[in-house]
């Protein structure tokens, strides 16, 4: 499997320019399609902090890379929002990083709970960096957990290490659904380790996740988005909240 169409959000931060170079990465790397969108709240072109990004430079960056490209002004949200409807996989800013504050009310927002695509966000600060080669699956058997597993079969079944986490009041409680999942990662070929944690009521899933130490060279956290609230809005509940507050390292969410 491949991402083929991959769309990334750009705003007038350092942080953009960042991210548009791991988008056009990754574009490569799938051989795939990159939809560059102007999410600043300002109409025209981006005045980013160290320079400006502009259609040409976007059309540039994919052009070097050989791939097909297309950008959509800030002047177009309709056509914007269209787009991730018909997308295999958004890159998107954090919600804690510098972009929340310029990025338009709502729009990502709106593209994670309504548009059906994956969404791979970029933690505060991002400066590049291995993508997928060690991938932690935040899993609590449910139905986001899972569809998040699908969409990032392509990171999966490239990686060097797969581990479910699972975070539960006795190890017994997921661990049935673990073992079918493992099971069901290996016939797309991807080895995969369950990792246990029990709610002794200390810590949070999410601290778990990160203390734990089969997940300490995690460079990609999956994780099902588990409420219709709005998460850039901070209204976001339960886990995935926590997990955007303690963000350091790329989470591919789906809801």
């Amino acid at each position: 499997m491949a991402y083929k169409d991959i769309l990334v959000y750009l705003d007038p931060t350092a942080e953009s320019d960042e991210r548009l170079k791991f988008a056009v990465v990754l574009a490569r790397t799938n051989g795939a399609r990159l939809i560059g969108v102007d999410a600043g709240a300002a109409t025209g072109v981006l005045e980013a902090d160290e320079g400006i990004v502009t259609q040409k430079e976007f059309e540039d960056a994919a052009g070097r890379a050989g791939l097909k490209a297309l950008f959509v002004p800030s002047e177009k949200p309709g056509e914007a929002e269209a787009f991730t409807h018909c997308v295999d996989l958004i890159v998107a800013p954090a919600p804690a990083g510098a972009s929340r504050e310029v990025v338009r009310k709502g729009m990502l927002d709106r593209a994670l709970v309504e548009s059906g695509a994956p969404m791979l966000i970029l933690p505060p600060d991002w400066t590049g960096g291995t993508v997928g080669d060690n991938v932690v699956i935040a899993w609590n058997g449910g139905r986001e957990a899972l569809r998040a597993v699908h969409d990032a079969m392509p990171f999966l079944e490239k990686a060097k290490k797969v581990t479910v986490f699972c975070f539960s009041s006795r190890p017994s409680d997921l661990r049935a659904s673990a073992v079918m999942l493992v099971e069901h990662l290996a016939t797309h070929g991807v080895k995969a380790h369950i990792s246990d944690w029990t709610n002794t009521g200390d810590l949070t899933a999410i601290e778990a996740l990160f203390a734990s130490l089969d997940t300490q060279d995690a460079d990609l956290i999956v994780a099902g988005a588990f409420s219709h609230s709005r998460l850039y809005e901070g209204l976001f509940g339960g886990v995935s909240l926590d997990l955007m507050r303690q963000q350091s390292l790329p989470v591919l969410m789906s809801h």
